[in-house]
């Protein structure tokens, strides 16, 4: 039987520990109820602001994986690798 819990008159309700602990979830956290597919998802709210937005725009868009990393030579001031600077396996 799936854990229950019942709705005070205050509306409020306890998460089952076993929920809590699922969720990791502790005292004074947020949730959010989230409406999906017809049902109704309990989950640890989200923050509100994406924390990596700051950082959007920041570098260069890149087209290829080759120019990404000729941009980190760049910024390294490294020579691009060849097949000399690599040590011999030996057999």
């Amino acid at each position: 039987m799936p854990p229950t819990s019942t709705i005070s008159s205050k509306g409020q309700i306890t998460v089952p520990i076993e929920v809590r602990h699922r969720l990791g979830l502790k005292k004074g956290d947020r949730v959010e109820f989230v409406f999906e597919e017809g049902r109704t998802v309990l989950r640890p709210a989200r923050a509100g602001v994406n924390p990596f937005a700051a950082y959007v725009g920041i570098l260069p868009a890149f087209s290829s994986l080759e120019e990404i990393n000729a941009w980190l030579r760049d910024l390294r001031d490294d020579d691009p690798p060849n097949a000399e600077s690599f040590p011999k396996a030996e057999r």
